[in-house]
């Protein structure tokens, strides 16, 4: 047994996915960096072991009816865990909570500043005679939330939209008849068809006449009544389809809109509803939600919607002199005046104050200052959403525990990832540890422990090769991580150096979000990288401009998983045709729908023309489900299936390709439904996941693996690796175009049946751009990344910059949103935004090659690249 005394956390024999059987030891109250190439176990060991370790004792330490209450837990699969404190995990998440979710929200503000207004807030006469009397006729902190029945506008139930439906909107061609689809309101598939097969028997209106034909009448009532008559319906059918008689309720395509909006389970199908309804501001709240009352109460001058709208920046400045006027000492309770002369109102500032002031000072550290309080979580990147969290952690005050973290250097400019050193360092003054999982090398230097796993990804991982101080690491055999620790940069590529390009994509008087009569040229042909320091208008640039106007004027556009047609070949986009634009010189709308965001402006735009396809990769996962794996993701496990059921077996048996899938009931196992593992209840202890006990893991049924292809069932192929899967198919050349595609971006050791959930976000991001790269070239394609090194290391951004550089050597444009100096050193064209984040931001400082943007001195890129290249 370990001494109970000594300052370590002792691992013993971990063995969670790829980890093999390892143990290890590191000092508690330290900063201790996990770091390997993507995949070798990192988060394995820090998040699956350690947190999932400490996750479990605390739930074996709450009552047993209290732990039902609680989703499983992940086995953590150590044989023993010795010296471990009580963990605090933040991981890399992309969503940020539901729809209604903002950065007041996720910080917790919401409330301190609710309680604000209930508690401090100028509250007029009339309104005081409306509230709660307990509290001398003030409002609640509830009536300050859109959220509750005594906050919400009465007319919009807190939207501050109203959605209703019109002849225009359900019908916007009156040129069709109903038979052509002139109600586009109508649903698709069989619902569809049964709307207009109902409707066809209540014989209302011709259906063969176009809608403006038919009488007024007969179009108010198919529309907009509330009648709800029964028919027995004789619906036509193909030959092939079953022609049975049904009793057919109508509803009014109005009808059928309102209870998609409010009641449908699947949010497609109430976005969709929606596109068939006028939306508009509400007249009550105009647009803020709240009810009267609450919106006439203000603090410091402002109502609530106002404060919120503001920075967090601006915020902090305006509570620190409020807090200064009160004379309280930076920003605590304490104050210099008596207690026993303040009124009730500034009493509970003193109180309220310090719940807010932290967490701002926190956030304006971090970077995220820029942010005003309202913006939608959903509009964050992944960098942004961790770093407030660590905000929110900060005004926790924990002591004792250790702070597990994924990667917090995402989404930060080198130049600002001394912030975070500094929060470190106020956790560990707390008595608190800190362990990181990190790739980037100088916070991994900065560390005062290393944990590196390897040597290698997936099976070719799982192993301990250093676990020690960094200034050891140099001596661990077979680490990758080694020799790039205090690495130079590579040569910064010149005007002579850089490709030729072969035509430009030019945007003037960009409006959007915080850039401002923004003039960019992009080059085509060649590789271009956005930086900047975060919230200065890279991704709206990329994702929010660039995108839009491309996608309105390309043959075909590619957004992740989904591909939409564009525009005809050859059409333009002028800046009142960009799609979702405010068309200019048009009278602009008196407000905005709450919740959204101005659509951007392009005064005018040139070059668009010269490119055919747009690729637009983003950082969402690959999928949220096991049954979402690589073979199915990259297009390669329909041409497997083909092959099984091509087969002479599988002909006689009379089976197609739908027989060999493991979401289709036919094929796949009963027992586990196609999943190859169960989930064991265990009652009052977390559940764990096992292998199915009739498949034992293979997902289909014994009857199924009966076919074999090359003496392999379709299961075993699922378990062959990238790498084995190519001497398997090398026969085969369009699932050798994927395999290659997988290999040459360093995915070689994942399986075919890899799940989706067990990726890491480097490697989803990554098999994104492999199922692109397998696709035969049409045309100029550009291709637009958001910081594709993102969970990647060093190593592994090597043979992503090579594949990149492939495309542009085919002839693509590749544009990339990057903070990786590495990438944006061996770029060909470097537009840098900034100065600062936010209002400060959104204007271009460097443009150039690398090494024009390096002599730029106003520039924070141009900076690091000057002062960080080799010679």
């Amino acid at each position: 047994m370990p001494d109970a005394h000594d300052d370590l956390v002792r691992v013993h024999d971990a063995h969670l996915h790829n980890l093999r059987h390892v143990s290890t030891s590191f000092p508690r109250g330290t900063l201790v960096a996990f770091t390997g190439v993507s995949g070798s176990g990192k988060s394995s060991l820090a998040f699956g072991t350690i947190h999932g370790e400490a996750q479990r004792r605390y739930l074996e330490s709450i009552a047993p009816f209290a732990r039902r209450l609680i989703g499983s837990a992940m086995d953590p699969r150590v044989e023993s865990l010795h010296g471990l404190p009580p963990t605090v995990a933040l991981e890399q998440r992309t969503s940020g909570g539901g729809a209604r979710s903002t950065v007041a929200t996720l910080t917790t503000l919401s409330h301190a500043i609710r309680l604000l207004y209930a508690r401090a807030g100028e509250h007029p006469a009339d309104v005081l005679t409306r509230g709660h009397p307990a509290h001398g006729g003030r409002l609640l902190a509830e009536a300050f939330s859109p959220n509750t029945t005594e906050g919400m506008c009465p007319v919009c139930r807190g939207t501050g939209v109203l959605h209703e439906p019109t002849e225009r909107s359900m019908v916007p061609d009156p040129s069709l008849s109903i038979d052509d689809g002139a109600i586009q309101a109508w649903p698709g598939a069989w619902m569809g068809k049964n709307f207009h097969d109902i409707l066809a028997t209540l014989d209302v209106a011709p259906m063969d006449v176009p809608w403006r034909d038919i009488p007024r009448e007969a179009r108010e009532w198919i529309l907009f009544t509330d009648d709800q008559p029964v028919v027995t319906v004789h619906p036509v059918r193909g030959v092939d389809q079953v022609q049975r008689t049904y009793e057919g309720r109508w509803q009014s395509v109005a009808r059928y809109l309102r209870h998609a909006v409010s009641a449908a389970g699947s949010e497609k199908t109430r976005e969709r509803a929606l596109r068939y309804l006028d939306t508009s501001l509400c007249p009550a709240c105009e647009g803020h939600r709240l009810n009267a009352d609450a919106l006439r109460v203000t603090y410091l001058g402002l109502p609530i919607f106002d404060l919120l709208s503001r920075s967090a920046q601006q915020v902090l400045a305006m509570c620190e002199e409020r807090a200064t006027q009160l004379g309280m000492e930076h920003g605590t309770e304490d104050a210099a005046t008596d207690r026993d002369d303040v009124s009730p109102e500034a009493e509970a500032e003193r109180l309220l104050l310090p719940n807010l002031l932290p967490v701002l000072r926190t956030m304006v550290g971090l970077g995220v200052g820029h942010l005003t309080l309202d913006r939608p979580a959903r509009t964050l990147s992944t960098g942004e959403l961790q770093r407030l969290r660590l905000a929110s952690q900060l005004r926790a005050g924990l002591f004792g525990v250790a702070y597990v973290l994924d990667e917090p250097s995402a989404g930060l400019h080198p130049s600002e990832k001394g912030m975070l050193q500094d929060l470190f360092d106020r956790f560990l003054e707390e008595g608190n540890s800190v362990l990181l999982v990190e790739h980037d090398m100088w916070l991994i230097e900065k560390a005062d422990w290393v944990i590196d796993m390897g040597p290698g990804a997936g099976v070719e991982g799982g192993s301990i090769l250093h676990s020690g101080p960094v200034a050891q690491l140099a001596d661990a055999p077979g680490s990758r991580t080694a020799a790039h620790l205090s690495r130079p940069l590579p040569p910064l590529r010149t005007r002579d150096q850089a490709r030729r390009p072969t035509g430009g994509l030019l945007l003037t008087g960009v409006e959007a979000r915080t850039i401002h009569d923004m003039d960019v040229e992009v080059p085509l042909g060649s590789f271009t990288a956005i930086t900047g320091v975060s919230g200065s208008g890279k991704t709206t640039l990329i994702s929010n401009v660039i995108a839009r106007v491309l996608a309105g004027t390309v043959r075909t556009s590619v957004d992740d998983d989904e591909e939409v047609g564009g525009a005809e070949p050859g059409s333009r986009l002028s800046g009142a045709e960009l799609p979702g634009a405010e068309v200019p010189g048009a009278e602009a709308p008196d407000a905005q729908l709450p919740g959204s965001e101005r659509p951007p402006r392009v005064r005018e735009v040139r070059g668009a023309e010269q490119i055919d396809r747009l690729v637009r990769i983003t950082q969402k996962p690959i999928g949220r489900t096991p049954r979402s794996c690589l073979a199915t993701y990259t297009g390669l496990f329909d041409r497997v299936r083909r092959l099984f059921a091509d087969t002479d077996e599988a002909r006689r048996r009379g089976w197609g390709v739908g027989r060999f899938s493991y979401n289709v009931t036919a094929g796949r196992c009963p027992t586990c439904q196609g999943e190859g593992q169960i989930e064991v209840e265990l009652v009052f202890l977390p559940g764990t996941f096992t292998p199915c006990p009739d498949c034992h893991g293979a997902r289909y049924t014994d009857e199924t693996l009966e076919v074999t292809w090359n003496s392999l069932t379709i299961a075993e192929v699922l378990d062959l690796s990238v790498r084995e899967a190519r001497g398997v198919f090398a026969s085969d050349a369009r699932i050798m175009r994927a395999l290659d595609a997988l290999e040459a971006i360093g995915l070689g050791y994942l399986t075919l049946g890899q799940s989706a959930t067990e990726l890491s976000g480097g490697e989803a991001q990554r098999i994104k751009l492999a199922t692109e790269l397998q696709r035969t070239a049409r045309g100029h394609t550009a291709y637009l990344l958001d910081e594709p090194t993102a969970g990647l290391h060093p190593a592994d951004v090597d043979l992503l910059v090579a594949e990149l550089n492939r495309l542009v050597d085919g002839g693509s444009s590749v544009i990339v949103v990057e903070h990786d100096m590495r990438v944006v050193a061996q770029a060909d064209h470097v537009i840098d935004l900034g100065p600062g984040a936010g209002e400060d931001g959104g204007r271009i400082v460097a443009s150039g090659t690398p090494a024009q943007v390096a002599q730029c001195q106003g520039s924070a890129t141009g900076r690091w690249l000057a002062a960080h290249t080799a010679g």
